[in-house]
């Protein structure tokens, strides 16, 4: 098994917040998409290797159109990285299963992003609830169709 500490560092530290749509816009421009991008669903199964350049820009192109389709407020504010300007790590909050994404107190848990952009290979994140099958068909027309 995989060393996942740095893994983990990046998963549990510092990220900050994409709050506008179009400071989105502009931040998915500096993801250099051939860095070695490992793109991961929560919930299924963690990919073993980067994808290509290609992939990950349809990844961006589709998942900013979902984001902008269905989380209905008018400001962005669930994708968080490391660094906004060069990202090794981002977090993709699902808007259908949002919660509080920065946790509890009471019950000193958190809701697990929907999607993670990563550089180094992720680990498994555990599901607390159900990944719909509308999200299952997404991640699955997602892997099968060729940028």
């Amino acid at each position: 098994m995989a060393d996942t500490d740095e893994f983990d560092r990046y998963y549990n530290g510092l990220l900050y917040s994409v709050m506008r749509w179009d400071q989105l816009t502009a931040f998915w421009q500096k993801v250099d998409a051939g860095a070695g991008w490992y793109l991961y669903a929560v919930g299924q199964q963690a990919p073993q290797a980067p994808a290509s350049a290609d992939k990950v820009q349809q990844f961006m192109r589709e998942l900013d159109e979902l984001l902008r389709r269905e989380h209905h407020e008018d400001y962005c504010a669930i994708v968080y990285a490391d660094n906004l300007d060069t990202p090794s790590f981002i977090k993709i909050y699902d808007p259908n299963h949002l919660g509080s994404s920065c946790g509890s107190s009471a019950t000193k848990s958190s809701i697990l992003p929907g999607w993670l952009m990563s550089r180094m290979p992720p680990r498994e994140l555990e599901m607390r609830g159900v990944v719909t099958g509308q999200r299952k068909r997404w991640w699955q027309s997602f892997l099968d169709n060729s940028a």
